[in-house]
């Protein structure tokens, strides 16, 4: 199974990575930084892939999952309700291809501010 690390700002997640067409294009341009945009309880960044929307693609995803926006070439990280979710789960602006999950408690990133620094590198697993 392939890791990564996510820093936010000054908080640090370890998430683990699915098998996936996105997640092997996501995995060969790391280590990759960015500006966090904040929607709702989403933390995203464009990164540089471009990759179509996979065949279980989805727009309701849950609290920790890690998901790539193909509309937006952006690395989503799921932490809460977004603008357009029902209820407390979160909802992407449109389907994305899941590509794993944070380990830790994703909803330590609410209060995250748009601008702050975000870096996704490969886990060195000993």
């Amino acid at each position: 199974m392939k890791q990564i690390v996510i820093t936010v700002g000054e908080q640090t997640f370890k998430a683990s990575l699915y098998y996936t067409l996105t997640t092997n294009m996501i995995w060969k341009i790391l280590p990759v930084e960015g500006s966090a945009i904040v929607w709702g309880d989403e933390v995203y960044f464009e990164i540089p892939v471009s990759v179509d929307q996979e065949p279980d693609a989805r727009a309701d995803v849950r609290v920790g999952e890690l998901a790539y926006w193909p509309v937006g070439r952006a690395f989503c990280i799921f932490y809460g309700p977004t603008p357009i979710s029902s209820g407390e789960k979160p909802r992407a602006y449109s389907p994305v291809n899941v590509i794993g999950e944070i380990l830790d408690d994703a909803t330590r990133l609410r209060g995250t501010q748009s601008g702050a620094a975000v870096r996704v590198i490969r886990d060195v697993i000993a």
